[in-house]
């Protein structure tokens, strides 16, 4: 399996969040056949508000530039997204063109207030927070973001007030904080004991699970939304995976391929409301959408799902 970090829950830690995410009302969700046409949607605790629990990332993928065929192309795969029931897509002025991709895209299918649009203010310069925000709505083409995070917790002790006060304008919905590779959690840690915020980013998938050991929990007892980022490790996860077979047994939870295995495995976790894969293949968003439907892992079958990547 690849070399990425590991923490597995004791017994006690385990069972401990479990509670903490029924008593949030997220209990281990059991759900119908994978025919099912509505995806599985978890709700954002601060609201209530319930979103898909499959999500679009756009780092890498979308970053295309003038390209007219490949923007054509990302076009499409939002289309189908959206046509499956998606909502939530993430991007950052961090991401290249991923945000005008984005925009022109939604502008071109008539579908720009059909997302749950994320975005994230990416400066070290607090002052030049809110014209990157602006300029990011105009590439966007919406008025206002459902959600706004501080990326990678640049300069977040400037950023987050100033989302504070615009989220009580009426500008933005949520607030949040992103980090991805597994940095910074101690100082994630502080900001969601002391700072109201709805969402924080963070990176998590089967090879992959600190997360599990202090973040989570953490976000449970406070009632914070997670968006799990990295789900594949760009891509290095389901290439590393498609070397061995997928296990029969991956039927009993709706999994026709290795995408499906590795994200249901992610929005099974009780406090996961969404993962966000990136891609700018129609295929692969639909393969990555059929992780919305039928049925997810209950906590015995995430530990067998474990068990058999962790012994390819």
């Amino acid at each position: 399996m690849p070399n990425t970090s590991s923490t597995t829950y004791g017994r006690r830690r385990f069972l401990r969040t479990v509670a903490a995410a029924g008593a949030a009302g997220l209990l281990w969700p059991v759900f119908g056949s994978a025919g099912t046409k509505s995806p599985i949607v978890r709700q954002i605790p601060s609201s209530g508000e319930a979103i898909p629990v499959i999500g679009l990332g756009s780092w890498i993928t979308f970053n295309v530039g003038n390209d007219p065929v490949a923007r054509d192309a990302c076009a499409e795969v939002m289309r189908r997204f959206i046509s499956a029931g998606g909502r939530l897509i993430d991007s950052s002025p961090m991401y290249g063109s991923s945000q005008s991709v984005i925009g022109d895209g939604l502008k071109k299918l008539g579908k720009t207030s059909a997302v749950f649009s994320a975005d994230k203010v990416w400066t070290p310069f607090g002052t030049d927070g809110e014209k990157q925000m602006a300029k990011s709505r105009r590439l966007w083409h919406v008025s206002r973001f459902d959600l706004m995070q501080v990326h990678n917790l640049v300069d977040w002790e400037d950023h987050l007030p100033v989302l504070m006060e615009m989220k009580a304008a009426g500008q933005i919905r949520y607030i949040g904080i992103s980090t991805s590779h597994g940095r910074r959690h101690g100082e994630l840690e502080g900001i969601m004991r002391s700072g109201p915020i709805d969402f924080i980013q963070v990176s998590y998938n089967i090879s992959n699970r600190t997360v599990e050991e202090r973040i989570l929990p953490l976000a449970s007892d406070h009632g914070i939304a997670v968006i799990a980022n990295r789900p594949f490790q760009r891509g290095a996860l389901i290439d590393w995976a498609s070397r061995h077979p997928l296990p029969d047994w991956a039927a009993e939870i709706d999994c026709a391929n290795w995408a499906q295995f590795m994200l249901k495995f992610i929005v099974s976790h009780p406090v996961v409301t969404c993962a966000i894969p990136a891609t700018s293949r129609v295929d692969h968003v639909l393969e990555n959408m059929g992780a919305a439907a039928g049925r997810l892992p209950d906590p015995a079958m995430r530990r067998r799902m474990i068990a058999y990547v962790e012994h390819l």
